[in-house]
Order: C-alpha cells, then sequence, then structure tokens
C-alpha cells in the first residue's frame, strides 16, 4: 500500500461506517517543468510579495479582502473564515445513488483511489463496491477536503473503489451563450449524414491513452537531450495545415476514401506476406541518452 494518503477518513452509508484512505488517482510529476533564471548568472528567479509601490511586504502584515470596487476592499480575517468552515467530520456521508450517465461530464473533477484503511474495514468495502457494480449505480455525498466541502461521486473500480469531486453547478458556465449563434433548426443533409456515419464506422474502436503521445512533452526531452549531448535536436516539424475546405461534401468522400485504403484484404496481405522475400538490412546503431541528474 502506498505510504503517503492524500485524505484518511471514514465512509457512511446509513448506520455503516468504514475507515478509507483517498490517494490521488492522476499526476504530473512525470512532465518536464521549466524554470526561469537570470541569464548572466544561471540563478533561479524569486518572486516576492511586494505592494503597489514596489515596497516588499512581509507576511505577517498581509491579509487577505475582497475588492468590491477599485481601490477599496473589505479585509477578511482568518478568524472570519474559521467561522464558514463546516465541522470536518473526516467522513464522506452517501446520501444519494444515481446513473453514472446522468451526471454530466463537465462535472467531474479531480480522480481519487479509495482503498480501505485497514483489514477489518475490507467486509464492508468488498460490500459496497458489489452493490454499487450490481446495481449499477454511482453513490454521491459530500466530505471537506483541504478545508472545503465538495461533492464527489463514488464508483466500483475493478478491485476496488474510485472517488471524483464534482463541480458545484455555479462553477460550469451555461452552454447556451456559446452555441447562440447556430440556426436552431439547422439539420446536415441526408447524404452527408450517410457519409459521415461510414467514415464514424471505420474510425471506431475501443479507447487506447497509450496511443496517444504527448507531443510537445516528447519534443521537450529532446530539446533537453540534445542540449546535453551537444547535438542537434532530432524534432519533428509540425504537420502541414490541409488546404481549404470548398466542399465538405468532397472532404468526406475523400476521408471515407482515404480509410478504405488504409485497409487491406486479407487474403491480398497473406499472399504479399507470402511471396515477399527477405531483405538484408544494415542493422541501426541505438542512440544512448543520458539521464538528467
Amino acid at each position: 500500500m502506498p505510504q503517503h494518503a492524500y485524505w484518511k477518513g471514514h465512509i457512511r452509508l446509513s448506520l455503516v461506517t468504514f475507515p478509507v484512505r483517498l490517494y490521488p488517482a492522476v499526476t504530473e510529476s512525470d512532465k518536464i517543468r521549466l524554470h526561469k533564471y537570470e541569464k548572466a548568472t544561471g540563478q533561479r528567479i524569486h518572486y516576492q510579495n511586494v505592494n503597489e509601490d514596489g515596497d516588499e511586504v512581509e507576511a505577517e502584515d498581509i491579509v487577505k479582502g475582497y475588492e468590491y470596487e477599485k481601490g477599496a476592499f473589505i479585509p477578511i480575517e482568518n478568524k472570519d473564515i474559521e467561522r464558514l468552515r463546516l465541522e470536518s467530520k473526516q467522513t464522506i456521508d452517501l446520501v444519494q445513488f444515481v446513473e453514472l450517465s446522468s451526471i454530466d461530464p463537465i462535472y467531474f473533477d479531480n480522480p481519487y483511489y479509495v482503498s480501505p484503511d485497514n483489514q477489518l474495514a475490507q467486509e464492508a468495502y468488498v460490500t459496497i463496491r458489489d452493490a454499487l457494480k450490481k446495481s449499477k449505480k454511482v453513490a454521491i455525498g459530500q466530505v471537506i477536503i483541504a478545508n472545503r466541502e465538495r461533492i464527489v461521486a463514488l464508483k466500483a473500480c475493478g478491485k476496488g473503489l474510485i472517488l471524483e469531486t464534482l463541480r458545484y453547478n455555479y462553477e460550469v458556465r451555461k452552454a447556451q451563450k456559446y452555441f447562440e449563434d447556430i440556426e436552431p433548426n439547422a439539420e446536415a443533409e441526408e447524404d452527408q449524414m450517410d457519409l459521415a456515419l461510414e467514415l464514424i464506422k471505420r474510425k471506431s474502436g475501443d479507447f487506447n491513452p497509450t496511443k496517444f503521445k504527448d507531443l510537445y512533452q516528447e519534443g521537450l526531452k529532446e530539446i533537453i537531450d540534445a542540449k546535453m549531448e551537444e547535438r542537434a535536436p532530432r524534432v519533428k516539424g509540425e504537420k502541414k495545415p490541409a488546404g481549404k475546405v470548398i466542399s465538405i461534401m468532397d472532404a468526406l468522400r475523400k476521408s471515407v476514401d482515404q480509410s478504405k485504403g488504409n485497409k487491406e484484404p486479407e487474403s491480398k496481405t497473406k499472399s504479399a506476406s507470402k511471396n515477399a522475400t527477405p531483405k538484408n538490412s544494415a542493422a541501426k546503431k541505438p542512440s544512448i541518452k543520458k539521464q538528467a541528474t
């Protein structure tokens, strides 16, 4: 079990309570992060708390506040905020069960793996997990995490449970104003729809995240490796933008034709492989990359 839990507490469903730990399900620790340095000295750039006159202000002299008009604010002391904080019982209260499809994906925020805190908690943990699987439901609750009350969704995930924090309604922008320029009765033409559906059918499959590469991060790593090895970076250039689309029908037909060309008949492929003769080629010497220390 991982050593450092992000949060420790209990899950409660009616009279059933058991201890759990939360661990972040996503990480950005593998991402390359660039810092700012002074060119001449190589020293890191740091930032200070300064006022509008440019004078540095000590931490004990800083107060939070709400600016209700330009240049005028209401100070908010820590003691004021303390009054707003709900009592943190370190408990996830499950109050409702819903279909997963009833939650718009835009409301999902941060995912966490949920694990039982000890051996005695496993019986209740497994019972809740299997009940969620069998009912095909998601449990909704509320909990205080990092001094903020959050809506959470708890669902089965393989052998365990995963908890996702949800955004509040006021945090999500309404879509209507972004689509107001679209004609309300606009519909695609039938032949265009047929081609689009054919293209979707040909490109359909299961989502595999390993097939998608973060080209920016890979390119950035190559630039760093190249500078450390004192060589030119082998960075692929940007793809040439496609020409201007004159006709949506022509574009769809061309796309469908290209998708056809990507799939060779099985018999043709087998025949070609049987008649193919092996070619000798010089083995390429693998490149060795240094690791940054």
